[in-house]
């Protein structure tokens, strides 16, 4: 199963989930490729951001080697599954 998870600018929500769902897969045994972009391409190249590093870290999970990249239509035959992410609001 392949699974591409996308938001806006793939460097918060997108890399989280991409990190937590194939850490979830791996530890089910599962034999998943979990992957994330972005809708644009804003950040292209850029790790995480540093807050998504935090939490993902807190929890057991290194996203820091990700790097952002933007969606491209050519990737809809490549994933059987394409989750799109809804905006959500920090609060520190």
């Amino acid at each position: 199963m392949k699974i591409l998870m996308v938001c806006l600018g793939n460097i918060c929500r997108s890399p989280l989930a991409e990190g937590i769902l194939q850490e979830k897969a791996d530890k089910a045994g599962l034999n998943w490729k979990v992957e994330s972009a972005g809708t644009n391409g804003y950040h292209n190249g850029e790790a995480p951001h540093h807050l998504s590093q935090k939490v993902a870290k807190i929890n057991g999970i290194d996203i820091g080697w990700q790097r952002s990249r933007q969606m491209q239509s050519e990737r809809f035959d490549k994933y059987d599954e394409i989750l799109p992410l809804p905006k959500m609001c920090w609060t520190i």
